[in-house]
């Protein structure tokens, strides 16, 4: 129940609350999207032609499925920042918001007269965040930024893929973890106004939040001189950590995280129980420097018994392992939760956001068509004309 003696849904906590959102792309529409899961009203400000992400491909019913995943439950109002009379709108709607998202290029929401700490000083219970690609107060402040660039900037693509050369992280990975923080903050700050009754004024950069991730790579550098090496599905500091191919040319990724369950893999995978007495075998650190040797051992094993063979072996002797599987295996994952969303052309089907209440995953609303709501909105927050 509520204040008012109201029942309230326990997955929705957030309702009552109004976001206006001034985004594009992925990280901010991640934070937002998040935050609309919750029960917040969430305003989406579009420009005439929508958020270019709708047109990233057109894979779910003409749309994009980035813009599907990260724009459910929101209501898309067309909008021109630059235009007086739609600036006076924006702000009417933000007297009334609780929190406000943008994501511009840098100094863009300044010029045009939505600068978080002007907003900050105009309505004191608005939590602002702004998020943009490097921070500010340094000469990348400027700079265009985009996943795959953050990614490189970072750090994270020398440490990853075969050691041939840098690889990309398959996923958007910098923006969606700029997202989450983001997400967070805005919690933490709703707590922080519900303790003392202020706003707050909240920065994310896609930058910040990859070199958060990359915490353990840095120090690791600082504290040897050495950066891990690119060792594809391998570990560089375990060993046997990797992936090996079956009889029947599955890939099967196990990992071994200690020495008992070393000495039990060697006796229930490989049948020789033995072979922790041997030099080179004896230990992680003496495997690690003998990876060659241990890899085509275990190799040798693997090769001879099929998917259904070494995961009965493995389940057995205790060993955590997993399957290299396809994207296209995904859709029949046993551990896969998916739920269902209205778009402008059809019924998706989408993986389900991570965390369960109470046993089950939040209900999603539907995905705008740009400028769905404008008229409601527009007429919502309309001049006031004295009688």
């Amino acid at each position: 129940m509520d204040a008012a003696g109201n029942s309230r849904d326990a997955r929705r906590p957030l309702a009552g609350l109004l976001v206006v959102s001034l985004e594009q792309a992925v990280a901010a529409p991640y934070c937002s999207s998040r935050l609309a899961d919750a029960g917040a009203r969430v305003i989406k400000i579009e420009r005439p032609e929508g958020d270019f992400a709708r047109g990233y491909d057109a894979s779910v019913h003409g749309l994009s499925s980035y813009f599907v995943w990260l724009n459910r439950g929101k209501e898309s109002l067309v909008a021109d920042i630059k235009d007086p009379d739609d600036a006076a709108l924006l702000h009417r709607v933000l007297a009334r918001a609780d929190v406000f998202i943008q994501n511009l290029a840098p100094g863009a929401a300044e010029r045009a007269g939505f600068g978080s700490a002007e907003l900050r000083r105009r309505y004191p219970r608005l939590i602002t965040v702004d998020v943009s690609g490097y921070g500010a107060g340094h000469s990348y402040a400027g700079m265009k930024a985009y996943d795959l660039l953050v990614q490189a900037e970072s750090g994270l693509a020398a440490i990853t893929g075969h050691p041939a050369g840098p690889g990309r992280v398959g996923v958007s990975v910098c923006d969606i973890g700029c997202g989450m923080a983001a997400h967070a903050a805005v919690l933490e700050a709703l707590i922080g106004r519900g303790i003392d009754g202020r706003g707050r004024q909240l920065a994310v950069s896609l930058f910040d939040g990859m070199a958060d991730w990359m915490n353990v790579p840095l120090l690791y550098f600082e504290g040897t001189g050495q950066a891990p090496k690119r060792v594809g599905l391998a570990h560089p500091s375990i060993c046997p950590y990797g992936a090996f191919e079956t009889a029947d040319e599955s890939l099967v990724l196990l990992s071994i995280q200690n020495e008992r369950e070393w000495h039990r893999f060697c006796a229930g995978v490989l049948e020789q129980p033995e072979l922790p007495q041997r030099p080179g075998f004896e230990s992680n650190n003496a495997r690690v420097g003998n990876r060659p040797a241990v890899d085509a051992l275990v190799g040798q094993v693997f090769a001879r018994l099929t998917r259904a063979e070494a995961a009965a072996r493995l389940d057995a002797a205790g060993t955590a392992y997993g399957f290299v599987n396809e994207v296209a295996d995904l859709p029949s994952h046993p551990a896969l939760r998916r739920v269902v969303v209205e778009t402008p052309g059809g019924v998706a089907s989408i993986v389900a956001p991570p965390a369960l209440h109470d046993g089950a995953a939040p209900s999603l609303g539907a995905v705008p068509s740009i400028g769905q709501h404008s008229q409601a909105i527009r007429s919502e927050f309309a001049v006031q004309l004295s009688a």
